[in-house]
Formats: structure tokens, sequence, C-alpha cells
């Protein structure tokens, strides 16, 4: 009978994975299901000693592959996270015992309409517009993590500027801002009255604009 060498178990172990070593894809797919916050690329790409765009491409095909599934793979500049698909929401609520029935008022949607298409901007930019004092309804837009300051503007009084976050994304059921409908569906069409600025009413009394 042929004597066999035994391999050791951790070199049984080394070769057990290497033989079966997931791809790309797979191993981007297991670090975003465990982290508990968004994720950058740069640090997707320096955990799998990846480069930057290969983890890219990996993502394009993870988001390919979710898109008819009860997770999305959402995306906000360079950062990118697992979320539960927009259609699954009502039933999600039910199994949380979650109550997201209370809805934003009018001023507050016409707000953050102004943040969404102008970010980053600042609060005085947006008063310029509406024609109103802002500050109580950033604070509501801000409690609900719905913007966020993103830095201060170098200028005289170096203003807060406002931008949306992955919270807005979720709430509008929106996988990035690609999905926003394009300024333009807001805009009048030739000779057709007074231009309508996103995120004030029609009828509300132009504000000067800003610089």
């Amino acid at each position: 009978m042929p004597h066999v060498t035994p391999v050791p178990q951790a070199e049984h172990e080394e070769r057990s994975h290497s033989d079966h070593e997931l791809d790309l894809p797979s191993r981007v797919e297991a670090l975003l299901f465990v982290a508990d916050q968004p994720v950058s690329i740069q640090q997707l790409a320096q955990a799998l000693a990846a480069g930057e765009s290969e983890v890219e491409t990996a993502l394009e095909q993870l988001a390919a592959h979710y898109t008819e599934r009860g997770l999305r793979l959402q995306r906000k500049d360079r950062l990118v996270q697992f979320v539960t698909a927009p259609e699954a929401a009502a039933c999600v609520e039910r199994f949380l015992g979650l109550n997201f029935s209370s809805s934003l008022t009018t001023a507050a949607l016409e707000t953050l309409a102004l943040v969404v298409y102008r970010q980053p901007v600042t609060r005085a930019q947006i008063e310029a517009i509406r024609g109103v004092n802002c500050d109580s309804v950033l604070r509501t837009l801000l409690s609900r993590g719905l913007i966020a300051p993103l830095g201060r503007l170098e200028q005289v009084g170096r203003p807060i500027i406002y931008g949306t976050t992955f919270e807005f994304l979720q709430y509008f059921g929106l996988l990035d801002l690609s999905e926003l409908p394009p300024i333009e569906e807001f805009q009048p069409s030739a000779g057709g009255g007074e231009r309508h600025v996103p995120g004030r009413a029609a009828d509300e009394t132009p504000a000067e604009e800003d610089v």
C-alpha cells in the first residue's frame, strides 16, 4: 500500500480557500453586507487589494444583479451601501414596527427641492429664491436627516453649505441622484408665462436671485 504524506491542516485550509476563491463582485458584496454605514470606493479597493476601477466594475455588476431583487445598491458620490428595495418599504415597515406616515410640509418640500437641484447651497441662497425665512424648515430637514452640512464657503461669514444625504435617497426610494427628474421638466414651454424655479411655488413673489 503506497505511503501518503498527510497535508498539514493550515496548508489544506489555504488550498481549499484558494480553490474556491470568490470573484471580485462577490467579495465586494460580502463587505457591503457587513458594513454598518456607507462605504467609499477607496475603502473597498484597499480592503480587497484591488484597483478602484475594478471595484467600480464590480459595483456595476452587482447593481445589475440586484435590479429585480429585494435589495438595491445605493450610491451617493463615491459612497455606496445596500438598501432594501423601495417596493418592499411597506412590508419592511410593518416587520420593524416603523411608522413613516408623517409627511413633509409644502414649505419643507420646496426648500428640499432647492437643496437637491442647487447643492451645495447656503441658507441665504435658498431664502433669496423663496423670499421667506427658512430657518425652521432647514432645522426640520436636518433633524430628519434629509440634508446635512457639507462645509462652509470661503467668503465673508463663511456660511454653511447644505446637500442631500443617503437618508434623502432612502426616503424617496432613489438609488442615486441621477434618478431625479431633469430640472428641465420643471421649466414652462417657450412663451409659457413666468419662469418657475424648482422649490418656489409659482404664485410666490420672486426674490432677488443669489449670485
